[in-house]
This record gives C-alpha cells, sequence and structure tokens, in this order.
C-alpha cells in the first residue's frame, strides 16, 4: 500500500458524499495503490450508515473504524494511523473545509525529499474572532515554545511518510503537535499553502476552550520532546537552581548576623532558605528517579535512543 487517508468522522452526515466524491476524483489522478481509513468518532446523526455503505461497495479502498462513543479528534486520528498500511499517510478532515485536491501538491512535495508536508490555510473561511485569532496566537506559541516554525498547526490536512510517526502515541488535542514528534526524530519538515472552504453543512465541533487545552498539552509535548530521555535536566536543574538560592538567603543572613548583629533564626528569611534548599533537593532526587525510569524504559523494551534515516550494506538488527 502506498497511500492512506486518515479522516476522523464525527456528525458529518450531509459531507459525506461530495467527500467521497472528491476522494475519489483525486485518488483518479494518480497513479499509487490507495486506502482509506474512516473512524466514526460516535457520531450521533446518520454518518454511520453512510460509511457503511461505501465501504460495502469499495472494500478494495474504503476501510472503517467505529467507536463505541465520542472519544474525540486525537483518539480517532491515533486509531486511523494504528491500522493505515500505507507508506505515505494523509491526515485531512471530514467537512470538506479541506480539499482532496490539494493531496497531489503534497505528494509531490513529499518526492521532493521531505518527510511531512503540513498545509498551511492562508485564506481560512472561519470566524475571526473565536477561530483565527486565537488559532494565531496558538501557532505563534506553539512555534516559540517548540522552535518547530509552522503556521497552522491547527491545519489536519498534512501528509508524513510513515517512518516518522512510530515511537509515539497521541493523548489530548496532541494530533497538532505530531509535527513537533516528527521533528525530535529529525524529520525534514515544510509546509505549502492549501485551499480552505467555508463549512457546507453541519457546524463546528471547536470552541475558544480548545484553545485552553490546547496550551495545556504544550507543557506536556515540551517536556516529552525535550526531557523525556535525560529528565535529570529539567529537575536537577530546577532543584539546583532552587538550593543555590536557598545557600544565598542563607549566606545573606550569616552576613547580616556577622557584621549588624541581627538574629538569623527570627528573620522570616531563614525559613525561606531552608523552604528553598528542601524543594531543590526534592526536585534533584526526583530526578535521579525519573532518570531510572526513563532507563528502565528503554531498557525493558529494547527501545533505542537513536533514530535511523537509512542504512548501507547493513539489514541485520543488532539488538536480535
Amino acid at each position: 500500500m502506498n497511500l492512506s487517508l486518515v479522516i476522523p468522522v464525527y456528525n458529518e452526515e450531509g459531507n459525506l458524499p461530495l467527500l467521497f466524491e472528491a476522494i475519489y476524483k483525486t485518488m483518479s489522478l494518480l497513479n499509487r495503490s490507495w486506502e482509506v481509513i474512516l473512524v466514526d468518532d460516535g457520531s450521533g446523526d446518520g454518518s454511520l450508515p453512510i460509511l457503511e455503505r461505501y465501504a460495502r461497495n469499495d472494500p478494495l479502498h474504503i476501510r472503517l473504524i467505529s467507536f463505541r462513543r465520542n472519544f474525540g479528534q486525537t483518539a480517532a486520528i491515533a486509531a486511523g494511523l494504528d491500522y493505515a498500511q500505507g507508506e505515505i499517510i494523509v491526515l485531512l478532515d471530514a467537512d470538506l473545509q479541506n480539499d482532496p485536491a490539494d493531496i497531489p501538491m503534497m505528494l509531490a512535495k513529499l518526492d521532493e525529499g521531505y518527510d511531512l508536508v503540513s498545509g498551511w490555510r492562508i485564506n481560512r473561511k472561519d470566524n475571526a474572532i473565536t477561530r483565527n485569532l486565537p488559532s494565531m496566537l496558538a501557532n505563534r506559541l506553539i512555534s516559540r515554545v517548540t522552535g518547530v516554525h509552522l503556521h497552522d498547526y491547527g491545519c489536519t490536512l498534512k501528509a508524513y511518510r510513515r517512518d516518522v510517526l512510530v515511537g509515539f502515541r497521541l493523548y489530548g488535542e496532541m494530533h497538532r503537535f505530531i509535527p513537533v514528534y516528527a521533528s525530535s526524530v529529525g524529520a525534514k519538515i515544510t509546509e505549502m499553502p492549501v485551499n480552505h472552504h467555508p463549512r457546507k453543512f453541519g457546524k463546528t465541533k471547536y470552541g475558544l476552550e480548545r484553545t485552553v487545552k490546547v496550551i495545556l498539552d504544550l507543557f506536556t509535548v515540551k517536556f516529552l520532546v525535550a526531557f523525556s530521555s535525560k529528565p535529570i535536566y529539567l529537575f536537577g536543574g530546577t532543584g539546583g537552581l532552587l538550593m543555590a538560592i536557598g545557600v544565598f538567603i542563607m549566606l545573606y543572613l550569616f552576613v547580616r548576623r556577622l557584621f549588624f548583629l541581627i538574629s538569623v533564626t527570627g528573620s522570616p528569611l531563614f525559613q525561606v532558605s531552608a523552604m528553598f534548599f528542601t524543594l531543590g533537593f526534592q526536585s534533584l532526587l526526583m530526578g535521579l528517579i525519573a532518570e531510572l525510569l526513563v532507563r528502565t524504559y528503554h531498557e525493558s523494551q529494547r527501545k533505542p535512543t537513536y533514530t535511523i534515516r537509512t542504512m548501507v550494506n547493513l539489514e541485520h538488527d543488532p539488538r536480535d
């Protein structure tokens, strides 16, 4: 299988016939073997019967996964990735705001040597206040924190080489952070402008509350990417800083006692100093425990601490 389209579906009954029409039209132009993995995320309308009908009529290309209830877009994408067989995987939404006609251009970009091509909705057709402005601010924050600079993390339409998608699991709203995970294993990333259409049927499932979830998930992603293999750098660095502050305050108290005869223990700074030193020491110990957990994780599951792009004249796995 060369190409897999992964499409999460939630209450998109009106859009599905047009979606399949657009997919078939685009795929007929490509000289590739392809499949579509549709994940029904507990739809409450007539989406599931429509998906089942298309899957029965075209078992060669259409695969269907149906959740027992609504688990969210990230879970639906994770399920689609688990069952996709293609060497190249393209994610897109089912609401027709993403245009399947952009897929050939993204595949051509991958052929230039990139591992991930991210869509950029330059002319986005959403509400400027409740959707576009929060998204713009979130994109800038994510780019600054992670160091992976993209204009549109929220655009689902992205094309990936399969090998940059292995080794991590998706939770919360973390599907938008896949480029960050891919970058952490050395993926070559680019972005390109894609079409964005106003929604024709149904209503959007996202509001301002999603921005809060994204920001909270950003903390998790930053930790996993930057410190998952060496947590002592975070905990030890924080602990060392807190201990240094505690020692500095204590030195100040002793100097004040020596030259001005002011009691050390009578000052509230004494308790502050002891608290900082204790918190710093505890953070250092947490870092050592985290190091043990990381080593146990890698060694017990024989997970490598590196990723390989290509090999020449080497085929065996040294872990066998």
